[in-house]
């Protein structure tokens, strides 16, 4: 199967699966997340690959990480994510990216992202639940973190921690790539 064939049966799996173990309708999931009914039909019988906004919408609703909805297999106590099994999620032509790396639930979504920047880029964040933090810590280049209005430059070697429950954009106004990892920790769903 597929590699992408893979993550569209899996995501439907586990939207399905969280979805009831949430006690959420179609409706209700729908309406938290921000997605219309019929795409949530779409994914869930995996008629569609969504885009990444959105399967992250549904993630915040559910209270899970990405790493979980696409999770295809069920891993031990010590799971071990390949470089190769790092999922890229987005990509430019001129080479800006950004993988996951690993994620668990603990006690709500952890993620740890890879990301990589090209000079004049930036990947603009809707806000995420309230409690949500991010940290992150730029290896190369210099990271333009604007949250809620305000930049705050971050060059390499330094980190930063917020939280993202507000817009929030990263951006590369330098002239050479920005590379840094992030992990990001939502709230468990109440």
């Amino acid at each position: 199967m597929a590699d992408l064939d893979l993550l569209t049966q899996s995501l439907a799996r586990n939207v399905r699966r969280w979805r009831s173990e949430r006690g959420f309708t179609l409706e209700a999931l729908a309406a938290r997340a921000g997605v219309s009914r019929g795409m949530l039909i779409q994914i869930e019988q995996a008629r569609t690959n969504p885009s990444l906004g959105t399967v992250v919408k549904i993630g915040d609703a559910l209270g899970v990480s990405i790493t979980t909805l696409l999770d295809y297999e069920q891993g031990p106590t010590v799971r071990v994510v390949p470089a190769e099994q790092a999922v890229r999620l987005w990509h430019t032509d001129a080479g800006s990216f950004s993988r996951l790396l690993a994620g668990v639930e603990a006690p709500g979504p952890l993620e740890m992202w890879e990301w990589r920047l090209m000079p004049g880029e930036s990947s603009p964040s809707d806000p995420h639940p309230t409690g949500t933090v991010e940290l992150v810590h730029v290896t190369a280049g210099e990271l333009m973190l604007t949250v809620d209005g305000v930049a705050h430059r971050v060059p390499a070697g330094a980190s930063a921690s917020f939280e993202s429950d507000t817009p929030h954009t990263y951006g590369n106004e330098g002239d050479e790539p920005m590379e840094m990892i992030m992990a990001v920790s939502v709230p468990p769903v109440r």
